[in-house]
């Protein structure tokens, strides 16, 4: 038997799975900006139903853009921020501005007051999650993690995981390392 880990972009699936269920469903469409999608033409009851049980199975679904949650919009702006390179080298408050059409500060006051954190927190709690998959996936070293996720340094990835967690890094390889063999 072989084990593997899989990497994937959950972004591109999302496209590529909305692509394929609308395309069998014959319905016109366009994908816009990530997470956005343009119905063309009139849409009719049975369709939105046909295009919610297509996509149901992916736990996708479609949210009308009026009643839009800012919230869920800010934790996807967030995933994709840490998702490419090219955007990370943004500011996030710029970032976020810009994307979602709102001052960060009216942002980050919905945030805070919808769940209990900052978006600086779910920031990091978001790349401590992403650290924790790179570190499963294996083959690649904390000093290239750190670089990837554009830590400062091998130790402020360190602190802040361990502060995240409760455990350093290589204590938490040891513990997965531990489960697979029990």
């Amino acid at each position: 038997m072989a084990d593997f880990r899989i990497q994937y972009n959950p972004l591109e699936i999302c496209r590529t799975v909305v692509t394929e269920r609308l395309n069998a469903l014959g319905i016109s469409f366009s994908l816009n900006a990530p997470g956005e999608l343009s119905v063309h033409g009139h849409l009719t009851d049975e369709t939105r139903l046909q295009i919610d049980k297509a996509l149901k199975p992916y736990d996708i679904s479609l949210i009308e853009k009026g009643s839009e949650n800012i919230v869920d919009g800010i934790k996807y702006a967030i995933e994709e921020l840490l998702d490419s390179p090219t955007v990370r080298t943004e500011k996030t408050s710029a970032y976020l501005s810009e994307k979602l059409g709102y001052s960060y500060s009216s942002l980050a006051k919905r945030f805070s007051e919808e769940t209990y954190t900052s978006i600086e927190n779910f920031i990091i709690l978001r790349r401590i999650e992403h650290v924790k998959s790179l570190l499963l996936l294996g083959g690649i070293s904390l000093t290239e993690i750190a670089h990837k996720l554009d830590y400062s340094s091998v130790a402020h990835l360190s602190r802040q995981f361990k502060k995240t967690t409760g455990l350093t890094p290589t204590t938490f390889l040891r513990i997965i390392e531990k489960r697979k063999t029990t």
